[in-house]
């Protein structure tokens, strides 16, 4: 069985890069457990870390952290997001948004079946919302 490295966070370079990284919605993951889609730090010819995006996580944790979410907002109007009138559900598109859901790989088109709508709905909403 092999050890995986520990992640130093105590690093001064991943110390800086901290507030960043909050900010953006990224976070840090040891070298060894980096995905293609994953920026490597490397410092001094030794990679420290690597920086994974929310849009970049594994799909078993992107699925879970748009569906906490939806539960989210779907809380806050205090009936399903299906049942929301119109806008209501631009409302929540907008909730959404603001809090990183479309940053997920086919968000879109799990927002659009959580507010039953379609795809180009959720776009327009979006779209709207953005102007």
């Amino acid at each position: 069985m092999s050890e995986r490295a520990a992640l130093d966070t105590t690093h001064p370079v991943l110390v800086t890069l901290h507030p960043l990284l909050e900010r953006i919605g990224g976070r840090l993951v040891p070298a060894d457990q980096c995905l293609p889609d994953d920026v490597p730090l490397v410092w001094e010819g030794a990679t420290l870390a690597a920086v994974r995006l929310s849009g970049a996580e594994p799909e078993a944790e992107s699925e879970s952290g748009i569906a906490g979410l939806l539960s989210e907002v779907a809380a806050e109007f205090g009936i399903p997001l299906a049942e929301l009138p119109r806008a209501e559900k631009q409302r929540a598109v907008r909730l959404l948004e603001e809090r990183g859901a479309f940053s997920y790989r086919k968000s879109a088109e799990t927002v659009a079946e959580a507010l039953g709508v379609t795809r180009f709905t959720v776009y327009n909403y979006l779209n709207r919302a953005r102007s």
